[in-house]
C-alpha cells in the first residue's frame, strides 16, 4: 500500500467512479490541473494523500532561467455574497530546473505507483527542444505527456504557449514532432480557447499524432480597471498585462468548447478518435459530471484547489457518485458523452418546435417576433423565455 492509500476510504467507490482512459488506469476522474497546486513533489504527494487519482505537473521547459515571475500575479473577482467566481492570473509555468523535475517524477512514482503523473512540457519552435524535453521525462517515468500549447501570457514572444496552439500550421508541426517522441505513452495537447474554432484546433493535435486532448486553458483578460488609480489590475509597479482567466464563471464557455470537442471526437472512429481532460471551473462533483456528459473521460481542476485546498477531492467524489447513484449508472463509461446528441443547431430548434408544437397544439409563445416586446414588461418577459 503505497503512503497516498487510505483503507478502505475508497474501496466503495473504485467500482463506480474509476476509468481506464488512453491506456491509463484510475481511482477517480479527478487530476490536479497544472498549475501552482502541482508546482513539486510535495504538494503533488498532498493532493494523492487526500485521493486524487492523478496530477498534471506545473510546465516545465529545459531551460528554467527564461522564467522570471512578477507579483502581484492574481486578481480575484468575488460576487455580493464574497465568493471568488473569477480569477485572473499573470504566472509564468515552472521556475524551477528541469533535473529537480525529473527528481521529482521518479519520487512520485516510486511513492504513489498507482497514483498517474502526467508531466506538463513547454518549449520554443524546436523539433530537438521537444524530443528531448519529453524523452527525459519519459526515462523517468511519468504516465504521459501534456503538451502546454496554451498558456496566453508571458512567453508568446518566444512563439510558446497559445503562440502555437492559436497557429494551425505550428500546431500540427509541433504536435508531429511531439508524438514521434512519446514511446507509446498517453500525449495530449492542451489547447487554448483564445481561438475561433477550438474543435479545429483539437482535430488538428490530433491527426498530428496526439492521443488526446485537454481543454480549456485559461481564457486571456483583463480583470478590472481600479477606478481610483485608472490602471488595470493585477498592478505591478503600476502596470499591468492581459492574463488567464479561470474559475467558476468560465465554466459555461468551457462546456461549450468541450461539447464542441466531444462533437469532434466521435466523428472519429477507433483509436483515432482521441480522449478528453476536461477543466474549467469544477469546484463540485455536480460541476464534474457536466463535463463527463459532454463526453470528457477525466476531469482537471486547478483554480478550485488553489480557492478550497486539495481535500476538496472528497466531496467531489462524493457528490459525484450520488448523481450516478440517483440516476442508476454504474460506472462513469455509462454516462460518459450522453449529453452531447442533444446538443443541434439554431435552425434545427426552431424546425424542432414548430413541428411539435403542430402535432401537440402548443400555443403560441408570448414573444414570438421583435415587435412583441413591451417596455413596461421586458423583466417579465425575459423570465417567460428563460429556460
Amino acid at each position: 500500500m503505497s503512503s497516498g492509500d487510505h483503507p478502505g476510504k475508497w474501496n466503495s467507490e473504485s467500482e463506480r467512479l474509476g476509468v481506464k482512459v488512453d491506456g491509463l488506469s484510475l481511482r477517480n476522474p479527478f487530476l490536479v490541473a497544472s498549475g501552482p497546486p502541482t508546482s513539486n513533489a510535495n504538494v503533488i504527494g498532498k493532493a494523492f494523500d487526500e485521493g486524487w487519482a492523478g496530477a498534471v505537473t506545473k510546465t516545465t521547459l529545459l531551460d528554467h532561467r527564461k522564467i522570471r515571475n512578477v507579483s502581484p500575479r492574481y486578481a480575484r473577482w468575488r460576487d455580493s455574497g464574497g465568493r471568488i467566481v473569477g480569477w485572473e492570473n499573470i504566472e509564468l509555468i515552472s521556475d524551477r530546473p528541469f533535473a529537480d523535475w525529473l527528481d521529482d517524477f521518479r519520487r512520485l512514482k516510486d511513492r504513489y505507483p498507482e497514483r498517474v503523473v502526467i508531466a506538463s512540457v513547454m518549449e520554443e519552435a524546436n523539433r530537438d527542444a521537444w524530443a528531448e524535453v519529453i524523452g527525459r521525462s519519459l526515462e523517468a517515468g511519468v504516465d504521459g505527456i501534456e503538451l502546454n500549447l496554451s498558456c496566453p501570457h508571458g512567453l508568446p514572444e518566444r512563439r510558446m504557449g497559445s503562440a502555437m496552439g492559436q497557429d494551425p500550421e505550428l500546431l500540427a508541426e509541433v504536435c508531429g514532432w511531439a508524438a514521434a517522441c512519446r514511446d507509446g505513452r498517453p500525449m495530449w495537447a492542451k489547447l487554448t480557447p483564445n481561438v475561433t474554432d477550438i474543435a479545429a484546433m483539437g482535430k488538428i493535435a490530433l491527426d498530428a499524432g496526439c492521443t488526446g486532448v485537454s481543454a480549456i486553458n485559461t481564457i486571456l483578460s483583463v480583470m478590472r480597471i481600479d477606478l481610483e488609480t485608472l490602471r488595470p489590475e493585477p498592478s505591478v509597479e503600476g502596470y499591468s498585462t492581459a492574463g488567464g482567466y479561470s474559475g467558476t464563471a468560465v465554466r459555461p464557455i468551457a462546456l461549450r468548447m468541450c461539447m464542441e470537442l466531444g462533437l469532434m471526437m466521435t466523428e472519429r472512429s477507433g483509436d483515432q478518435a482521441g480522449v478528453l481532460s476536461a477543466m474549467g471551473g469544477v469546484e463540485t462533483g455536480e460541476d464534474a459530471a457536466q463535463y463527463l456528459l459532454a463526453g470528457a473521460s477525466t476531469v482537471q481542476v486547478c483554480t478550485g484547489v488553489m480557492i478550497h485546498g486539495y481535500d476538496m477531492v472528497q466531496p467531489m467524489c462524493a457528490g459525484l457518485r450520488s448523481f450516478m447513484v440517483r440516476h442508476g449508472f454504474e460506472s462513469i463509461e455509462a454516462f460518459r458523452g450522453r449529453a452531447l446528441p442533444w446538443l443541434t443547431s439554431h435552425s434545427h430548434l426552431v424546425q424542432l418546435q414548430e413541428d411539435a408544437r403542430a402535432q401537440r397544439g402548443k400555443p403560441a409563445i408570448e414573444v414570438a417576433r421583435d415587435a412583441d416586446w413591451r417596455g413596461d414588461r421586458i423583466v417579465e418577459q425575459s423570465g417567460l423565455l428563460s429556460g
